[in-house]
């Protein structure tokens, strides 16, 4: 699904009193709050979907799959998203419960 997708289907769900054009700035804000947010290394909770949060990496030694040398990799903040119960399980019904692998 691209973004959009996401506008469509958020416009479609609002209903016929929000256009597509008017729902776009709505997720783009959302999303640059989301984006902000992490930035200054705060935490986002959304009960019933999840949490956004950052994570610290600790510098660590790697190896160069090609020639085997070793690689430091520096300390980093990534970005990282938990989905709550019931995003997993609704996730988990809508697949049909199949797993493979």
């Amino acid at each position: 699904m691209t973004k959009a997708d996401f506008v469509e289907q958020v416009s479609d769900a609002v209903g016929p009193r929000v256009t597509k054009r008017d729902c776009g700035p709505v997720v783009d804000a959302f999303l640059d709050a989301v984006k902000d947010t992490l930035a200054r290394g705060d935490n986002i909770e959304i009960r019933g979907f999840g949490t956004f949060k950052v994570r610290h990496r600790k510098a660590r030694t790697a190896r160069n799959p090609r020639t085997g040398e070793a690689v430091a990799v520096p300390p980093r903040v990534v970005p990282v998203f938990k989905p709550s119960r019931q995003l997993s399980s609704r996730v988990d019904r809508g697949a049909g419960g199949s797993r493979t692998g």
